[in-house]
């Protein structure tokens, strides 16, 4: 399998590097073809604005989605957008690899979300859910976070962390992704060193058994009306 590994953290010495690294090496030592995109070290725009567009189509009113489908349309998709866009082709899974702040992905992950997945590329006229552009792509999240295990769960204070994860899983969904299920390290503030070699034991593991690792399953888009609404 071809593997998109996008990792943000702004620390190269952070567990969550070694994560990376981790897993970076266990796919390679499976025998599939790793590419990286190391967001902070990319530097990589976060901010999803006009200078997207040195074309705009109304720059009185930026409309960002709109001026994201004209621009693929007219093949002027800013260059390190296409660049990301060529390694999502390339991609059987997409290993996202960063921790969770503020209930979500740090702020250059979510705009690479934004500014990558584009309206006309990935979605569009009837192109979403399991009609849209990352059609037969996996996505995996790979977090950590200062919280207990305990605390994500429905009597816990933050809630089940499904629930949390929903808007990141939806929008992976809504652009076609199949969603595999994620690995979560709890509590690594405050975890010894064995208790993180563990984890990295455990996250080694799932990925030796990513071919085999069903998806989460979701409703198919036919399952919908024309409202959005169950059938």
């Amino acid at each position: 399998m071809n593997v998109l590994v996008v990792y943000a953290h702004p620390s190269p010495n952070s567990f969550n590097a070694a994560l990376k690294d981790a897993a970076v090496e266990t796919l390679r030592q499976a025998g599939h073809t790793v590419e990286i995109s190391d967001l902070y070290a990319m530097n990589f725009k976060a901010a999803a604005d006009g200078a997207d567009f040195p074309a705009p189509v109304d720059p009185a009113n930026l409309n960002y989605a709109a001026e994201q489908a004209a621009a693929h349309d007219a093949g002027t998709t800013a260059d390190d957008l296409k660049a990301e866009q060529e390694k999502l082709a390339r991609a059987d899974v997409v290993f996202f690899q960063f921790p969770l702040w503020w209930y979500s992905a740090p702020a250059i992950l979510k705009g690479w979300l934004e500014r990558v997945l584009s309206m006309g590329y990935a979605y569009g006229a009837g192109r979403m859910f399991d009609k849209g552009g990352l059609g037969g792509t996996k996505a995996m999240l790979s977090f950590t976070t200062h919280g207990l295990e305990s605390s994500f769960a429905d009597d816990g204070w933050h809630g089940p962390i499904t629930d949390v994860l929903t808007p990141l899983h939806q929008g992976l969904r809504f652009v076609g992704f199949d969603i595999l299920p994620p690995f979560v390290a709890y509590n690594v503030i405050r975890s010894s060193d064995e208790e993180r070699r563990a984890m990295m034991g455990d996250l080694k593991k799932r990925l030796n058994a990513l071919p085999e690792t069903p998806v989460i399953p979701y409703p198919a888009l036919a399952a919908y009306d024309h409202q959005g609404v169950m059938r």
